[in-house]
């Protein structure tokens, strides 16, 4: 069985008001539900590793092969929760290590 390879992905998230965990959470995999349907949602396995809500950054993890379906799903974001957002992909890693040492949080 080949071994999954990931991708790890800092995103920034400017908001006016505080964004939490759920709801960035929720508004990733709803645009990526919106774009690419169930099955594409089922293909990334997407995951969010951390964020810190008062820096407004996220790591979070993919496959490799999904990495263009979600940097374009976080593009598409214009509001999180009623209120307008948006979500920068600032930087993209193929192991935690080296997004940590290389983003400028």
């Amino acid at each position: 069985m080949p071994r999954l390879k990931r991708r790890y992905l800092h995103l920034k998230v400017q908001s006016e008001e505080p964004v939490s965990r759920k709801e960035i959470t929720d508004a990733i995999w709803g645009t990526i539900s919106r774009l690419y349907g169930e099955y594409g949602a089922s293909q990334v396995n997407l995951a969010i590793i951390e964020y810190d809500e008062h820096v407004r950054y996220a790591i979070v993890r993919c496959k490799h092969t999904a990495l263009k379906m979600v940097k374009a799903s976080t593009a598409m974001i214009t509001e999180i929760n009623g209120k307008p957002a948006e979500v920068q992909v600032v930087k993209v890693s193929g192991t935690l290590k080296a997004l940590r040492r290389k983003a400028v949080t």
